[in-house]
């Protein structure tokens, strides 16, 4: 099967199209250095030639609500024309667990543009939201940081390893279209500031974790339950702190 990757070189990407090529499946990596830009259109036409399946993991440069918004809505139509006068049969895009619910968020609202367009656009898809990646927690608990302090909120967090998302990305993309939205997720849900507490441990044991008691995304109040996924969310089985003990 012929598969278009946007956002092949990305990090979810590369080991989507990885996986893909180990099940001998025809993928083309698409990225803007590879001449395939979803944002200008360029390369897609030919791209799509006698392709069957389109997955979205391309992401937005920049995240401020402008940009954001507009990189979605850009991308979106692009990708939506296209595939339509290609007639491919299956599109599938990675969003977020919960931008739905955190919509006081420009970035969230523009995920949530992007879900809109491809289900009002008649093409057969599968829209798959995961919560946040083990990795993201290096970023959140270095924008936490005063001095020598972390300031870690109580927002119910189930983060997931790349790996498993990108391991899951693959089994619905060579399904058949759900024409609805999955949740992926990790298999443990604690309050961010534990998954914080554990990272500190682990890579920054001098400093001290303050837990804040409140629910918030980037200091943005957000819903306790906002990032955490319903109860037939598709879970992962890597813990956290085994993905830590991985890290060198």
């Amino acid at each position: 099967m012929k598969i278009l990757v946007l956002g092949g070189t990305g990090n979810v990407g590369s080991k989507v199209v990885r996986q893909l090529r180990a099940l001998n499946h025809n993928v083309i990596a698409g990225a803007p250095a590879n001449g395939i830009n979803s944002f200008t259109g360029e390369g897609l036409a030919e791209a799509m030639q006698d392709t069957e399946v389109v997955i979205d993991l391309a992401n937005s440069p920049q995240t401020d609500d402008e940009s954001s918004m507009h990189f979605f809505e850009t991308t979106g139509r692009s990708l939506i024309a296209a595939e339509i006068n290609a007639g491919i049969k299956h599109h599938v895009v990675i969003s977020i667990v919960g931008a739905d619910k955190m919509t006081n968020l420009g970035y969230m609202r523009a995920k949530k543009r992007q879900e809109d367009l491809i289900k009002d656009s008649g093409l057969p898809y599968t829209i798959i939201r995961s919560t946040q990646f083990f990795e993201f927690v290096a970023f959140i608990t270095q924008m936490a940081t005063q001095g020598n302090e972390v300031y870690a909120p109580s927002t119910k967090f189930q983060p997931i390893a790349v790996d498993e998302v990108a391991g899951f990305v693959v089994k619905f993309a060579l399904g058949e279209p759900l024409n609805a939205t999955v949740e992926v997720a990790g298999p443990e849900s604690y309050p961010k500031s534990e998954f914080i507490k554990k990272y500190v441990e682990y890579a920054e044991p001098t400093k001290t974790v303050v837990e804040t008691g409140k629910n918030e995304y980037f200091g943005i109040e957000v819903p306790q339950d906002s990032m955490v996924p319903g109860a037939n969310a598709n879970l992962g089985k890597v813990h956290f702190s085994e993905w830590l003990e991985k890290q060198v």
